[in-house]
């Protein structure tokens, strides 16, 4: 038996665009609504963390303070410092 030969399909035919590009969504969107970044998760841990970060123990704060006056700044602008590089000055 001869084998037969398979016909080719002509391509689909390309669909007008319904949308602009900048409008459709980008690779891997589920089409829910935007989130609003302060009403999230990761905005509320952020808030919680940044709080968090600016406290500190009264000791350390009494240090940071002298270090601060010692080096002619602010006790947030030391802070800062430390917060930001993660290195005391």
């Amino acid at each position: 038996m001869i084998p037969r030969r398979r016909r080719r399909l002509p391509p689909p035919p390309v669909p007008e665009s319904p949308a602009p590009p900048a409008a459709l969504p980008s690779l891997g969107h589920n089409n829910g609504p935007p989130l609003d970044p302060e009403e999230s998760w990761r905005g509320y841990v952020w808030r919680r963390k940044v709080k968090q970060a600016w406290k500190a123990p009264r000791e350390i704060a009494l240090r940071r303070l002298a270090r601060a006056e010692e080096l002619g700044m602010t006790y947030r602008e030391y802070t800062l410092e430390i917060l930001e590089r993660g290195r005391y000055l």
